[in-house]
């Protein structure tokens, strides 16, 4: 039998994990939880995982996934509400037909979106209201469109429910959730200031004078005007103060998001109860799901074999400004290796003993997925997204742009962060 301590189990675990990935990145149908959950069994049953440990690192990540199902249901009902439609509107007429300042309100809303409703909802909500909006007024559509990519992961950095990472990194250190949001507030607002700066010169040709607006059907584009979705903004804004509330009272996240997706249902539920059970079911993403708790399972005995070990001799102590940047830099190099999920499962228990580590680490695994489109799972669903509404940007050109703009991001925002750690 195997070990989870030993060369071999960390060797049957790689070849599950490099399996998992594999299918991530290259079977667009096919969800990895088709692989995962099978990659995960066998390693249990092969003993290069013991089912007291599968156990333990279910019941870790299991808040985490139930936080996630409840927040993909209130995405859904943000978007059948109108909510995204409303802020196209108002991307539209703000704009005024400029390019430029189109980019700098797609940088805000994607900055806002992904802080609130977390990454996902950025890339498969608001990407195509921003490619539509681009449309609309006649601008090209790459920059904006990106925009959404770059801040669904550089502006996923500043709370706790804003990514899938930072719930993870939460649940690990201990922190408050106005704790967490007081340390990484600085990194996030540095974070997008570069990486805006660093938009505006790569795509200065494209940011010109604003063509002719698209014509669908040979008719321009509505101008009626849409209501603010104001019942469903105030669920949303009373949430926000349902989580900062409920976390010193002991009062789990995912109960709270639960409460609140269970809140913004019942309106849809009256209407329409057969068609919204439906969709709130397809929302939660039960493959997906599986496929986190699955990937937490293979990732124990390559955290606790030579891999890990070795990793573990990397991690500097202390929370000095270099410990820090060596940190975020081996956790972005970890992400675009392995992806940002696993390289957080990962790298997580070897920092999660020292909160300012921790939170380095989340900066590498949150900004450093703009280097490539293999960093993060939300990058594939947004190359996909993309190729559903206009056409991705070539691998080349993207990689080019992550250089550009990660090293400095990243370095800008680990810099805030050791500020926010020396003034505590």
């Amino acid at each position: 039998m195997l070990d989870a301590h030993s060369s071999l189990g960390t060797a049957v675990a790689v070849l599950c994990l490099a399996a998992v990935i594999g299918v991530a990145v290259s079977a667009q149908r096919l969800s990895p939880a088709v692989v995962a959950v099978p990659a995960a069994l066998l390693l249990a049953l092969l003993g290069a995982v013991s089912w007291s440990q599968v156990v333990d690192e279910l019941r870790f990540i299991g808040p985490t996934i139930g936080f996630l199902a409840a927040m993909l249901v209130i995405a859904e009902v943000c978007a059948r509400t109108g909510v995204f439609a409303w802020i196209g509107q108002i991307l539209a007429s703000w704009s005024r037909a400029s390019p430029t300042r189109l980019l700098g309100l797609v940088f805000v809303a994607a900055a806002l979106t992904t802080a609130v409703l977390s990454i996902d909802t950025t890339i498969v909500l608001l990407t195509p209201v921003a490619v539509a909006t681009a449309r609309r007024i006649g601008a090209r559509v790459t920059p904006v469109g990106t925009a959404t990519a770059h801040l669904a992961n550089s502006a996923s950095t500043l709370l706790p429910v804003s990514n899938l990472t930072n719930l993870l990194a939460f649940s690990a250190t201990g922190l408050g959730f106005l704790s967490f949001a007081g340390l990484m507030a600085a990194p996030w607002v540095v974070a997008i200031l570069v990486e805006y700066v660093i938009f505006r010169m790569f795509f200065a040709s494209e940011l010109k004078s604003a063509g002719t607006p698209a014509i669908e059907d040979g008719n321009p584009p509505s101008t009626a005007r849409r209501p603010a979705p104001l019942a469903t903004l105030v669920m949303l804004g009373l949430l926000l103060c349902g989580f900062v509330i409920a976390e010193p009272l002991g009062i789990p996240l995912a109960a709270v998001a639960a409460v609140g997706a269970v809140v913004m249902l019942i309106a849809p539920l009256r209407k329409a109860p057969a068609v919204t059970l439906v969709r709130a079911v397809r929302a939660v993403n039960i493959p997906f799901l599986a496929f986190v708790a699955a990937l937490g399972i293979i990732i124990v005995p390559i955290r606790l074999g030579p891999i890990g070990e070795w990793i573990t001799g990397l991690i500097p102590s202390g929370t000095q400004l270099w410990a820090l940047l060596a940190v975020a830099a081996l956790a972005a190099l970890a992400a675009n290796i392995l992806n940002n999920l696993p390289a957080t499962l990962l790298l997580l228990p070897m920092v999660s003993h020292e909160p300012g580590l921790a939170l380095a680490m989340l900066l590498g695994v949150n900004i450093g997925p703009n280097l490539a489109y293999f960093g993060s799972l939300a990058n594939l669903l947004w190359r996909d997204v993309m190729r559903r509404h206009t056409i991705a940007p070539p691998t080349r050109r993207y990689v080019l742009l992550g250089t550009l703009t990660v090293p400095p991001t990243l370095i800008a925002a680990v810099g805030a962060l050791w500020l926010g750690l020396q003034l505590m």
